[in-house]
């Protein structure tokens, strides 16, 4: 079970730093990472830093798509971790 959790851990501190990313190229005009490679970061595990980076970074927080998409990847993330981990320590 642990390199599940390692892997989320990672995985959204990552994500995390992207949003950021993408927010300083947004401010700086440079060239932006797509909102398809946004949010597919949150989908592979990221979505709990993506939604603290949208928060933080105040990044896509008018986007529908990240503003109601996130919270349900994030819940649905969250519930699965939990199942794992409850089947871990069930056997």
């Amino acid at each position: 079970m642990g390199w599940f959790g390692v892997y989320w851990f990672v995985i959204s501190v990552i994500t995390f730093l992207v949003y950021g990313i993408d927010k300083w190229q947004a401010k700086h005009k440079f060239r932006r990472i797509p909102e398809t490679t946004l949010m597919g970061f949150a989908v592979i595990g990221g979505a709990i830093g993506a939604f603290w980076g949208m928060l933080m970074f105040r990044h896509k927080i008018k986007k529908y798509k990240f503003s109601i998409g996130l919270p349900v990847i994030m819940v649905v993330q969250t519930a699965v971790f939990i199942w794992m981990l409850i089947s871990y320590y069930a056997e």
